[in-house]
Parts: C-alpha cells; sequence; structure tokens
C-alpha cells in the first residue's frame, strides 16, 4: 500500500485519538466508492500481506 495513504490516516488518528487510538480498514475511505483501484490495494494490504485483525492500534510498539 502507498506509504502516503498509510501515513496520512495513521497520524491523523494518532493526533486526533492519541497513542492508544484504534484504527480499522474502512478510515482509508469516505462512505463512498470513489476510487475502486485504491480500495483493493488497501484491502490487498491491510487483509492478505498484514493479516491485520479488524481494529488496530496505529502505533504498535
Amino acid at each position: 500500500m502507498r506509504a502516503s495513504m498509510r501515513v496520512k490516516v495513521c497520524e491523523a488518528r494518532i493526533a486526533a485519538k492519541g497513542e492508544e487510538a484504534g484504527v480499522s480498514f474502512y478510515a482509508f475511505f469516505a462512505n463512498k466508492n470513489d476510487d475502486p483501484e485504491l480500495l483493493m490495494e488497501v484491502a490487498q494490504w491491510w487483509i492478505m500481506e498484514m493479516k491485520l485483525d479488524h481494529f488496530e492500534k496505529p502505533a504498535k510498539s
């Protein structure tokens, strides 16, 4: 997944909620599918490559 996307979402979540915030796959997108290629790119990274749970901490120790 694009590093810029990962950094943008995680840094925003940490700034808003603190280090203990949770982030989900859905945090990367608005409520509409306006960029299906990017949606699939993030889904591939989140689910298949990283094998992440639904909610993760954006800053892991």
